[in-house]
């Protein structure tokens, strides 16, 4: 079997990667010339756990190829799959230009028949579009099928490899068949293949991400009720957590989420609402919610130093949007790291992975970028957390203590524990908990 993935952005490389380990052949395609020349030297233009060892691995057994020619790409292919950028439009509503115009090259190019897989999360009626400009100018029968994806960056590759289920949308029984036999590799140990039609597929995946989003933004209220009721969040989350019907997972307090899926996909849910005249009110108050949320503790800062920033340096840990990525895509420590700098601050950074985006694509040398967490907290007034990797967990506080100003810490992810931060006396601001005050 061969399939083309169009599109090597994080779900079209994760995507093509993933199924050439199943033994498929999978070229893929993209327009950026220099994105082509990296992945053909070896080099992957993303951070993923896992991912590169699959990689290396398919390009050296022949299985995973890359060109900027569609024609070549997709020659051969039974399966296309369309991974391409849907940007939010001004009015929140997802911008399908790019797919579209893959999807009228095809019709001009495809010479038999194929299954053109929608992989990137489009809105309702998305399918019947594509099937529209594709059918402007093919001389060969096509179907159109909506396969929205599921994966969790920093886990992407498990999630792939071991779905938790697999959505199909079409009514066509041929792609039916074809899709079924290109995902059973996959889910060998039941996991299901849930079948529906088109538009029932394309509202899943924005209907899973707003649910996930609701839920996360409906702790961070809660949260914030405890801090002035005197509630500890950590307790609520232990006490709701472990009842069945709602689950231990998206339940912690924090700043907000952030990422490409999340903000995007909960933004053009609303305004698909708004173009069937339905108020969707949940979904505006999740976005008001957590856009307040993300700079929370900044008048905790503000008022810890008596409202004057000014030449205070504030150590941070934590860039990108959550741990085991470098997307800094609607990170909450970027409008932080803004504020602070605006309110006179000095800012030194350190993450494992996202500097180097931060750095190239959004503040540049607004800030200093740290090579260690140790190094980040050099006579530092203050810590502020951002995103909880792993190695934020167990520092070494007496290490801390000796290289900041002040033992002051401001944590934006719930870190550490209250009694552990009495205990090494630090000042330590969190959400949905006391303040200890050293």
């Amino acid at each position: 079997m061969k399939i083309a993935v169009v599109g090597t952005g994080y779900v079209g490389l994760v995507t093509g990667t993933c199924f050439s380990e199943t033994g498929i052949q999978v070229t893929c395609v993209d327009i950026d010339i220099k994105k082509v020349e990296k992945l053909n030297n070896g080099i992957i233009p993303i951070y993923e756990p896992g991912l590169d060892v699959l990689f290396h691995r398919n390009v050296a057994e022949g299985r995973l190829k890359f060109t900027t020619n569609l024609a070549e790409g997709i020659k051969d292919a039974q399966v296309i799959f369309l991974a391409l950028p849907t940007p939010p439009g001004e009015d929140g509503s997802a911008d399908l230009k790019y797919i579209l115009k893959v999807a009228d090259d095809l019709g001009q190019i495809m010479e038999e028949y194929a299954v053109i897989v929608d992989k990137s999360t489009v809105p309702v009626g998305t399918a019947e579009k594509v099937s529209a400009a594709v059918a402007k100018n093919a001389k060969v029968e096509f179907d159109v099928v909506s396969n929205p994806e599921f994966l969790r960056e920093g886990v992407a590759v498990e999630d792939f490899m071991k779905p938790d289920r697999v959505v199909v949308g079409t009514r066509s029984e041929r792609a039916k068949k074809v899709m079924e036999k290109l995902y059973a590799p996959l889910v060998r140990q039941g996991n299901p293949v849930i079948f529906m039609d088109e538009r029932s597929a394309e509202m899943t995946k924005y209907a899973a991400n707003s649910f996930l989003a609701m839920k996360i933004t409906f702790m961070n209220e809660i949260a914030n009720l405890c801090e002035l009721a005197g509630a500890d969040v950590d307790n609520v989350r232990k006490g709701i957590g472990t009842d069945s019907r709602i689950g231990k997972r998206f339940l912690f307090a924090g700043i907000g989420y952030g990422g490409s899926c999340f903000p995007k996909d909960v933004q053009a849910l609303a305004k698909t609402s708004e173009e069937y005249n339905y108020e969707f009110k949940v979904l505006k108050s999740v976005m008001e919610v957590n856009e307040a949320q993300k700079t929370k503790m900044i008048p905790l800062v503000k008022k810890h130093f008596d409202g004057d920033l000014t030449g205070k340096t504030i150590a941070v840990w934590g860039l990108s949007f959550k741990p085991y990525t470098d997307d800094i895509r609607e990170a909450p420590a970027l409008e932080n790291i803004s504020i602070l700098l605006e309110q006179g601050a000095k800012v030194i950074a350190y993450d494992p992975e996202g500097m180097e985006n931060v750095r190239n694509y959004v503040l540049g040398n607004k800030i200093t970028y740290a090579h260690t967490p140790y190094a980040a907290l050099d006579e530092a007034d203050a810590l502020m957390i951002f995103t909880e990797w792993p190695q934020f967990r167990t520092p070494e506080f007496e290490k801390m203590a000796l290289l900041m100003k002040s033992k002051v810490i401001f944590d934006g992810r719930n870190v550490y524990e209250l009694d552990q931060m009495k205990e090494l006396g630090f000042t330590y601001y969190s959400i949905g908990r006391e303040t200890v005050k050293a």
